[in-house]
């Protein structure tokens, strides 16, 4: 059995507060999202692939449709009601996201399309311009390709170096190699708060304080983390955190970087157009300040508007209740799939969050999450955007299970059986 920690741990960098009040209520949440009553081939949907994106509440959905109803205008520019209206929605959203990932100011919360955006920006206008050959960007083994490809391109561009913390066998970082690979020579180190495609739950807080012996910024992919633990980042004590608005219950096409005030202030614009400047002349442009000067062009500013939403109703139910009842379904979902005949977890770390991969004896993921969709089951199966994790594992793909705030034990044996009845079938 994994070992994991309960609502009351430090999950390795993030602290989880014990539940506010009464525990979650599982059955009201659930008849807080409309997909959940839907069937798929006749059988009600067990909605098992939140790490890829998280259904939504009423509560967004719902905010999404008002802002479009009765507030629809650009933002910063009109002096019209609607222009003022969509402006104040907007820069509530940036203000609640700021409180609810502790941001010292709210100028450091800069709205992206989401965390690859985030991280490509990171490398563009923070790293690009500090490194050349003979520089090193650190990453670890278990990236999602957003941690990695940017950094590579990076590297194409200036001729640095680009170096892998490697993991172990459970899945885990191996932070005497990492302690190691540390040096003067590297100009940043990414990584991964959760794995997307291990459920590894880093110890992130740890990680930094190794960085920062050496002044090495750090750059954390928050996407998996921020629907599952209380996330500080001024307790984390890293440079930059990235995350998804989708992954935590709010609209695609939104997201976020935020990062400490002094270092926004030093970097240059990434993109230009409207918004970021405060003068244009032909001869040359004044920037604007921040976040303005990060965010060119029209934003997705209904996007905004649902992910201020989300941040309400997370906040709403409490982390701690969320992380304490997704602890229950991932230890009882990880004891009954490792009890199912030539079922093999991959990635068994001793701090996980939501998610399991495995394989199932010799059908190949595709086909079982094929027929696991007959049942209503909705899975995951591929290299899940981590092609190297799977390559250190030595399997082409795997099927994975990732559980939100919505799922119930009652799922858990709808998917075993389901399951069950694949194995015997394939045999």
């Amino acid at each position: 059995m994994i070992e994991m920690d309960t609502a009351a741990s430090t999950l390795d960098g993030t602290t989880v507060a014990e539940p506010a009040g009464h525990p979650l209520d599982v059955e009201k949440v659930r008849g807080d999202f409309p997909i959940l009553t839907r069937q798929v081939h006749g059988k009600p949907l067990v909605y098992l692939d939140t790490a890829a994106s998280a259904q939504r509440p009423l509560a967004v959905i719902e905010a999404t449709d008002r802002f479009y109803r009765m507030h629809n205008a650009n933002v910063h520019r009109g002096v019209h009601q609607l222009g003022q209206e969509a402006t104040d929605l907007y820069e509530a959203a940036r203000r609640g996201l700021a409180r609810f990932i502790n941001a010292s100011s709210e100028r450091e919360v800069i709205f992206t399309r989401g965390t690859t955006e985030s991280i490509n920006l990171v490398a563009q206008s923070f790293l690009r311009p500090r490194v050349g050959p003979g520089d090193e960007i650190l990453i670890t083994h278990m990236e999602h390709h957003s941690n990695i490809v940017p950094w590579q391109i990076l590297c194409e561009q200036t001729g640095a170096s680009l170096k892998v913390v490697p993991i172990n066998q459970r899945g885990e970082l191996e932070l005497d190699a990492l302690e190691n690979m540390l040096s003067e020579s590297v100009k940043l180190l990414g990584v991964v708060h959760i794995s997307n495609a291990l459920g590894t739950v880093n110890p992130i807080e740890e990680v930094v304080r190794m960085a920062k012996r050496y002044d090495i910024p750090v750059l954390i992919d928050g996407a998996q983390a921020m629907p599952h633990l209380q996330v500080d980042v001024q307790a984390l004590s890293c440079d930059f955190y990235c995350l998804s608005g989708h992954k935590m219950y709010g609209p695609t096409g939104i997201g976020a970087l935020w990062a400490r005030e002094e270092i926004l202030e030093d970097m240059p614009p990434w993109q230009g157009g409207g918004e970021m400047i405060t003068k244009v002349t032909f001869e040359e442009t004044t920037y604007n300040e921040l976040p303005a000067k990060f965010e060119a062009g029209t934003p997705n500013i209904a996007g905004a508007v649902g992910l201020g939403a989300a941040v309400e109703y997370l906040s709403g139910l409490g982390m701690g209740a969320i992380s304490a009842h997704e602890s229950r379904v991932l230890e009882t979902a990880t004891d009954k799939l490792s009890a199912i005949e030539g079922l093999r977890i991959i990635g068994t770390a001793r701090h996980k969050a939501c998610v399991i991969s495995f394989i199932l004896g010799d059908i190949h993921p595709h086909d079982l999450g094929t027929v696991i969709d007959h049942y209503g089951v909705a899975l995951r199966t591929g290299h899940h955007c981590a092609m190297p994790v799977m390559q250190f594992f030595n399997v082409p793909a795997t099927a994975r299970v990732s559980f939100g705030l919505y799922n119930t034990l009652e799922e858990v044996d709808i998917l075993i059986d389901a399951l069950e009845q694949s194995r015997k079938m394939f045999n």
